[in-house]
């Protein structure tokens, strides 16, 4: 009798989560982004929210919640209420860094999210100030290797992707260099042209005008296949040094408790949407490839990002700054 009142217990629960999946959404859904607005994550995230507000019949709200490298944005969203109405733009920072950074993170990446799919990836690209004697990676190794902690790279900051697109490629080749963070893509640039710091890590598509105008000397891409962007441009990983990849990636998570049925429901219309011409066009003009992947396989990403990162992280001996 036990038994069969459990059952029956679990059909109701059931029922009752298919019939709120099947009337959801009944009012505007926020989208967490921890990033400021206008950057790359802002754009991404913008363009999917336009799309898919329609397709559920309510908005979606881009709510940016910058600091902390992502932390605090992430800590809200893993905080909020597993109803579908939060998800959240997660990346390498906020789910695959910050994690090996900060031992006392006031979320945890893998438990405390329900991952909803990968929606695309952005490779960075290596350029050097045209003083550094290299014109290709593998001089620019051998020219590293002679000067140990003598070249000083720029990123947008501690354990950011531009960081970490460096240390992965410090490790990979066994050179040293120095790390310069700086707030932001617009100052580091500044710096680079004005030949205050050698080398940067970082998105095509800020980089690209001052490549095209010889301001800046491209010696490789972090993906494993060249980018559109930058056909004429070698990858790393073709250049010597087969495992290396690195740069960018978007995915959009909700709590952890989130019904499957709901979560399902956000899937289907995500990667419906980057289907859209207009959303593939907005996420190409920031250097991104589109994914689209299940919740499974998105999971399974995050688990494999973290552990990259964290032996690139311990390798390198990278502490917070």
């Amino acid at each position: 009798m036990k038994t069969l009142r459990l059952a029956a217990s679990v059909l109701l629960l059931c029922a009752a989560g298919l019939a709120g999946a099947q009337t959801y959404p009944t009012k505007p859904i926020q989208f967490i982004v921890p990033f400021p607005p206008g950057g790359g994550n802002d754009t991404v995230a913008r363009a999917i929210a336009q799309q898919v507000g329609p397709a559920l019949g309510q908005s979606i709200v881009v709510d940016n919640r910058p600091g902390a490298g992502g932390i605090i944005g992430a800590d809200a969203a893993a905080r909020a209420a597993p109803d579908g109405y939060t998800i959240f733009l997660g990346g390498v920072a906020t789910h695959a860094v910050n994690p090996h950074l900060h031992p006392k993170l006031s979320y945890d990446p893998v438990r405390d999210f329900a991952p909803i799919t990968l929606v695309a990836s952005a490779p960075s690209v290596l350029v050097v100030h045209p003083s550094v004697p290299a014109r290709t990676i593998k001089e620019f190794a051998d020219y590293a290797r002679a000067n140990p902690s003598k070249l000083n790279y720029a990123s947008n900051g501690n354990g950011s992707s531009s960081h970490m697109a460096a240390v992965l490629y410090e490790t990979n080749a066994g050179v040293k260099m120095t790390h310069v963070p700086y707030k932001g893509v617009g100052p580091a640039l500044t710096d680079l042209m004005s030949g205050r710091i050698e080398l940067m890590f970082n998105s095509i598509v800020a980089i690209l005008p001052h490549i095209q105008a010889g301001k800046l000397r491209a010696l490789g891409v972090t993906s494993k296949q060249r980018s559109s962007l930058l056909p004429d441009v070698p990858t790393i990983a073709e250049s010597g040094w087969p495992q290396y990849e690195a740069g960018s990636w978007y995915g959009i998570l909700a709590p952890a408790g989130t019904p499957p049925a709901i979560i399902d429901r956000l899937h289907r219309e995500i990667v419906k949407s980057l289907k859209d011409p207009e959303v593939q066009k907005r996420l190409a003009g920031e250097g991104a490839d589109v994914i689209g992947s299940t919740p499974q396989e998105f999971s399974a990403h995050i688990k494999s990002e973290l552990g990259r990162m964290g032996q690139a992280i311990k390798a390198a001996g990278l502490k917070l700054e």
